[in-house]
């Protein structure tokens, strides 16, 4: 797997990664770099450990008992390991974003909503947050849109503009990794095509983790792809060797739609 991305710059290392519900081990011994600046695409069929790998990076699992960490996720420059219980998972989820499946806009106005996070860490000058807000609006696509109704409330946008919304929500903190769990999998085909290219233009500034079950998806937006198996990690590597050069038989069958 390093081999595959020696000439890239790393934002994430996950390293002999394991984790468990319970007594029930979800994850078992995951090694995945994760290049600066680009898509990753996590694929593999339904409980095969995608959405857990996704949310172990901002320690989503920390808000459920009995829950247990082994191995490491290092995050680079900084070079720390975001599961160590020595660290704070607050700490963690600032530096990295998260939009899940269904767009899940605040009961409040379109600013708010991206203004949220900001106040959260404790930004009081308005012109600040102002100036951030609008500009993770413009990174999401959305300011042309809603630019003379930022005071309306979030859930009068449609739902595709409402996970772009949830998108720019994510950004205005500039995280160092932004993770997303399905986005487009509650949206018709014309938002799905919006929030497609919002991704491939968004990785010049942010390194992006996508889980998805569409692999046309995948295909289109990522730059490598991992595929998952069952709570393994069974294949690695650029997305064009993944689609065109399977190296694995486990990865053919599902690409070719032999099972999953």
């Amino acid at each position: 797997m390093v081999e595959i991305l020696k000439k890239e710059i790393l934002r994430s290392d996950v390293r002999n990664l394991s984790f468990s519900y319970g007594d029930k081990k979800v994850l078992k011994n995951i090694n995945l770099p994760i290049a600066d600046n680009k898509v990753t695409a996590l694929i593999g069929p339904s409980g095969c450990g995608k959405t857990t790998l996704l949310r172990c990076f901002n320690r989503m699992h920390d808000l459920y008992k009995s829950t247990h960490y082994e191995g490491e996720i290092i995050l680079f420059p900084e070079g720390i390991n975001i599961i160590s219980a020595k660290l704070d998972p607050i700490e963690v989820r600032m530096k990295i974003g998260m939009v899940f499946q269904k767009p899940n806009p605040f009961p409040k106005s379109i600013f708010e909503n991206v203004s949220y996070g900001l106040k959260v860490r404790g930004i009081r000058k308005s012109s600040f947050i102002k100036d951030k807000s609008e500009k993770a609006l413009k990174q999401a696509g959305l300011w042309e849109e809603v630019k003379d109704r930022l005071h309306q409330p979030a859930t009068s946008l449609s739902g595709g503009q409402q996970q772009r919304l949830c998108i720019a929500r994510a950004l205005a903190t500039d995280p160092e990794i932004l993770l997303l769990d399905e986005p487009t999998s509650a949206l018709d085909p014309i938002s799905t095509a919006h929030i497609e290219k919002l991704i491939v233009d968004l990785k010049s500034t942010v390194t992006i983790v996508i889980v998805t079950h569409n692999l046309h998806q995948a295909a289109r937006v990522s730059d490598s792809t991992a595929f998952m198996y069952l709570g393994e990690m069974v294949e690695f590597g650029t997305t064009n060797q993944i689609f065109t050069n399977p190296q694995q038989k486990r990865t053919e069958n599902y690409i070719t739609g032999r099972f999953g």
